[in-house]
């Protein structure tokens, strides 16, 4: 099977995201409301969005995965503004495992996942927060430690309203490439040199984060090694 030019065999995770059943083990930092009325996972705050980023929450799926991955999931927003983001080679800036007791506790205050103590790659997607995103839409890619804009493409993502199907999302990172992708559209390309934005990043564990008052689902989450 040959998807995002590479050859895809069979995935080393794979999860329906279609009951709390399948959720069991994830880990959520923050508060939110899972439900799964359509069988996709839903996720939306459980605080008002006006606490700001206190509002706002990820949830980790626990699997340890390794640097060479290609992670496809069904996207479908259902209401806005907000905005949602991957998490993916997340562990502590030590080379910690992401759950480790010695790093600082996280509640899914920004904050804490770009100048906290772990390191990490993180897409942003489907992004209707403020005026500007919402008049121009692009997925943008950040590395951290530290907030660092790598990459920019756009967001093919129609508003809520009319997104009436899921998208499938794909997010390939490869050796010191990672690319971004929405119904096998190449949306964006990072090269990086290992110096400029910090180190290369191995592998690590994925979280899907969202922003106060976004509601979105989520389904066949599927992860490749490479």
């Amino acid at each position: 099977m040959i998807r995002y030019g590479l050859e895809l065999g069979e995935p080393m995770y794979q999860n329906p995201l279609a009951c709390a059943e399948d959720i069991r083990d994830f880990v959520l930092e923050g508060q939110a409301v899972i439900s799964f009325p359509k069988g996709r996972m839903r996720l939306e705050n459980a605080l008002a969005s006006q606490l700001g980023q206190k509002a706002n929450y990820v949830l980790w799926c626990p699997v340890e995965f390794p640097a060479d991955v290609c992670v496809e999931w069904d996207f479908q927003p259902i209401r806005e503004p907000g905005l949602c983001i991957l998490f993916f080679a997340a562990r502590g800036i030590h080379g910690e495992d992401l759950f480790d007791a010695a790093l600082a506790p996280r509640t899914g205050e920004y904050p804490l996942y770009h100048h906290g103590d772990i390191n990490a790659f993180h897409v942003s997607y489907f992004r209707r927060k403020e005026m500007d995103e919402r008049a121009f839409h692009t997925c943008n890619l950040r590395k951290s430690y530290g907030f660092h804009l790598v990459a920019q493409g756009g967001d093919p993502i129609p508003d809520a309203v009319e997104a009436t199907q899921p998208y499938r999302m794909a997010l390939v990172k490869r050796g010191n490439e990672v690319a971004f992708y929405c119904n096998e559209l190449e949306l964006f390309r990072f090269v990086d040199d290992g110096q400029t934005y910090g180190p290369l990043l191995g592998g690590g564990k994925i979280g899907f984060r969202q922003l106060a008052p976004l509601i979105g689902e989520y389904a066949d989450l599927k992860v490749y090694a490479l």
